[in-house]
Order: structure tokens, then sequence, then C-alpha cells
């Protein structure tokens, strides 16, 4: 299948910059964690930051890798192997050198940001691929990986002490791409939180369960 770049984002679109932008930020904010803060629990996360930011870099490589094959796979995931590394651990794919540090780590997470960044970016429109919550295309799986991005990063900046703010603009846009009938009366980052189950919004408590609408759009 040619990979080749389509014609230019709406406004509106969810784009691979969008994606390497969170990616960029998120790694920016966690770069300033101290060393000994890794081993804490990842906000409400049964996992310790460490183990945050291998899954959240088992996201990004795991929905690369959906795009990739010339005919990406619409009823299952591309087989990996996904394993655990003790009970109740993330099963990834993907685990970072201890021996490396928490620089090391980053590194994992910006390589697997970047490769789909690659992927958003190269692959046509029209491609669909399987996801959990439904066949998706290029921009869905770019706005997945910006919500996998601004939600853990949220999780660890809470276990390792930081503040974390991401653009309202950005929120908005994979609020509208993924969560259509999430209230657009709110702020865009509190109302994202909400709609992953991290947060209450006025008059609406906070969720028990959820899930995105990856469906293509056109």
């Amino acid at each position: 299948m040619s990979r080749s770049a389509d014609s230019g984002p709406s406004p509106t679109s969810v784009t691979a910059d969008d994606l390497g932008l969170a990616v960029r930020l998120a790694v920016t904010v966690l770069r300033e964690a101290p060393p000994a803060a890794w081993e804490g629990k990842a906000g409400s996360l049964e996992w310790d930051c460490w183990e945050t930011v291998e899954h959240l870099s088992d996201d990004l490589f795991a929905y690369a890798a959906q795009l990739g094959p010339s005919t990406p796979p619409l009823d299952g995931e591309v087989p990996f192997v996904w394993e655990s590394r003790r009970p109740g651990g993330p099963a990834n794919a993907i685990h970072a050198d201890r021996a490396a540090g928490p620089a090391g780590l980053l590194q994992v997470l910006e390589a697997s940001g970047a490769l789909l960044v690659a992927m958003v970016r190269t692959t046509p429109s029209q491609t669909r691929a399987h996801h959990a919550f439904g066949v998706s295309d290029p921009e869905g799986f770019a706005a997945m990986g910006i919500v996998e991005t601004l939600v853990h990063t949220h999780d660890l900046a809470q276990g390792l002490g930081l503040a974390w703010h991401p653009p309202a603009d950005l929120c908005a846009r994979v609020l509208a791409r993924l969560f259509p009938d999430a209230p657009d009366s709110t702020e865009p980052w509190p109302t994202l939180l909400w709609a992953t189950g991290r947060a209450e919004l006025p008059g609406r408590a906070r969720l028990a369960s959820w899930r995105w609408d990856g469906r293509p759009r056109t």
C-alpha cells in the first residue's frame, strides 16, 4: 500500500503534529521528576510511575504497529506478545531497561511517540485498523495517542508531584474527535479528565466506566 500524505487537515482535525506536541510536552514535564519518585503510584492507578510510562509507551507503539501492515487487521491486534513483569502490572510489549534510569525511560516514551507520529503522518486517511473500541483511522489513532499521553501524564504528575496543564485547544480537538457527547460548556482539560473517569464536573459525578468513540468521521 502506498504511504503518501493526504491533503491538508481541516482546522478541527487531530494531526500528527498535535500528537508530537503532546509527547514533547509530556516528556518535558516528566524530566522534572526526582529520580526517587518513580517507584511511587501514578495517581489513582495501581501501577507505579515507571510502569505507567512503560504502559503509555506501549500504547503509542501498539497504535503505530496496528497501522503498520500493508493490510492492517480489522478483527484483532497485530500479534506481538504482551506480558506483565509482575502480577497486576501492565501487560506490555515495550519495557524499558531499568539500568538506563529515568532518562532512558523517557527516551523509550519519545521513541514510541515518534513511531506513531510517523505512521499517522504517512498513512492514507482511508486506512482502517482494529482497536478494541472499534475500527478507526489514522486521525483516530492520533487522537487516541494524545488522550493516552495527556491523561497518563496527569496520573504521573499526581504521583511525581508535578504540575501538568496541557493546551486547551488540543484537549478540545480530541474531545470532539473521540468524545462527541462530552459537554462543551466546560473547560476542555477538566472535561477530558471527566470523560476518562479521572475527575468530576459541576453537576456531573466522576464516571465509573468510560470509553471513547474512535470510529472514522468521514
